[in-house]
């Protein structure tokens, strides 16, 4: 004997089958479309070809104000950021991030962009900033006498000065502000003597700016210290890189 309700709800699990199975298939073409050019950042003009040969994506500017806060406006980045009074949030560089903070904007935008993003390596960052930071000779080598000593890096040749996009230098793909004031965060562990630790217990990072610098992963103010040599961060922040061409299929 078949019960009465059988029917109906043979009826109601077809209907949702359906309803699966169009979804899935909406899914699917969403995907296929490829990165979400809404949430894509501006990329520079050209690749950095690094040394072996292989392409890198770099955003053209460091992460804004307005950027950061859009992360935060849906949920996935814990804390506002506010610009400079004066300053344009779309124009000014996003700081005061810890490692673990820029983490939390990394796993947004992946999902967001449908895109690859990543901090890059300190390598890579000297590689993309080779052509902007300025190469000086040793003082060792050039100076008879040894009053350079007491302020070899410790004064800073960058102003440290919070300014908006584009108002220090451009590499010749593309990339500005590699010379500014905001030094930015890579995706290298220092772990010290150490030597190599899993990345969930990475005690401080990589930074690149005026001159590579060690900060402690919670880091937000390198004014207070993190610095294992030379002039601390004036403003830590970050830019994003992709190993795949970030444009439309």
């Amino acid at each position: 004997m078949i019960a009465a309700g059988a029917p109906k709800k043979r009826a109601i699990s077809a209907r949702i089958a359906v309803v699966l199975a169009a979804a899935l298939a909406v899914g699917a073409a969403y995907a296929a479309r490829g990165p979400d050019m809404r949430y894509v950042p501006e990329m520079a003009a050209d690749p950095v070809m690094m040394s072996d040969e292989h392409p890198l994506y770099v955003q053209k500017f460091e992460v804004t104000v307005a950027e950061w806060n859009r992360c935060h406006g849906e949920g996935a980045c814990d804390e506002p950021r506010r610009a400079p009074a004066g300053k344009s949030a779309t124009r000014t560089p996003v700081t005061n991030l810890s490692h673990l903070d820029i983490e939390q904007y990394l796993r947004w935008i992946n999902k967001r962009a449908r895109h690859p993003f990543r901090l890059p390596t300190r390598a890579e960052w000297e590689f993309m900033a080779r052509d902007v930071m300025p190469n000086k000779p040793d003082p060792i080598f050039t100076d008879r006498e040894l009053s350079w000593a007491s302020a070899y890096l410790t004064e800073g040749i960058a102003p440290r000065k919070l300014k908006v996009q584009g108002s220090f230098s451009e590499s010749p793909e593309g990339i500005a502000d590699l010379d500014g004031s905001v030094w930015e965060w890579t995706d290298d562990c220092y772990a010290g003597d150490s030597g190599v630790v899993p990345k969930e217990l990475c005690p401080a990072y990589w930074v690149g700016g005026e001159h590579i610098a060690a900060v402690p992963f919670v880091e937000r103010d390198p004014a207070r210290g993190g610095c294992a040599v030379g002039a601390p961060p004036a403003h830590l922040g970050f830019r994003l890189v992709t190993d795949v061409p970030p444009s439309e299929k």
